[in-house]
């Protein structure tokens, strides 16, 4: 039997809680299930993303595990060409570390806030670490729960930008809809018309990921 290729495995990463890694692994998960089969893996102690699958009864467009099941998962008859990881607040845990060590991708979410900007330096030098050990790593900072035409938010991309990592031009507003969608075990890809354009978004953010 020939062997399969290796999935593409993508972190969200930040050790400031608040910025939002749950709601951009659920939903960004469901884009690329558009795709191709995906796993989304909740890394974190308090399994908001399991919490979320487990609202819509499982309803979701890709698979959602704890940490275990989706080790068994890869090995077993599931051969997700994504692997999504929606990490805890913490970028020094060792499950963390270790797994900087195989993925393709890590995004880290960031709140248009001076506060969210301080609090990146020790996840870049990380970064810029885990790099120096596997040079095909790629990372990025995306601004999360932007305002349209938001001053602060075009600092925020002139700020980020000081820092060495790139910065996705791609950014994904702050929008109600992803609260309603949470409360529905939903994404915002199942909503239709009314998630188009936050779907959109998401597509962008996707795309500069995996040209």
């Amino acid at each position: 039997m020939a062997d399969r290729p290796a999935p593409f495995q993508l972190a969200l990463l930040n050790h400031k809680g608040g910025t939002g890694k749950t709601t951009l692994a659920i939903n960004l998960a469901a884009g690329l299930a558009q795709r191709a089969p995906t796993l989304l893996v909740d890394l974190d102690a308090q399994g908001s993303a399991l919490q979320w699958a487990a609202q819509g009864g499982g309803k979701l467009p890709m698979r959602v595990s704890a940490a275990l099941e989706a080790e068994a998962a890869l090995v077993a008859d599931v051969h997700p060409a994504f692997v999504v990881w929606d990490c805890p607040p913490s970028s020094d845990q060792p499950q963390v570390l270790a797994l900087l060590a195989k993925l393709d991708w890590v995004l880290v979410p960031v709140l248009p806030s001076p506060v969210d900007l301080w609090a990146s330096w020790h996840l870049v030098r990380l970064l810029q670490q885990a790099r120096a050990n596997r040079p095909a790593l790629r990372a990025a900072f995306v601004i999360n729960q932007a305002e349209p035409d938001s001053a602060l938010t075009a600092a925020m991309h002139e700020a980020l930008h000081e820092f060495g990592l790139p910065v996705l031009q791609s950014v994904v507003r702050r929008r109600a809809l992803y609260r309603s969608a949470a409360l529905g075990g939903q994404t915002v890809q199942m909503l239709g018309r009314r998630g188009a354009a936050a779907a959109a978004e998401l597509e962008a953010v996707i795309e500069a990921i995996l040209k």
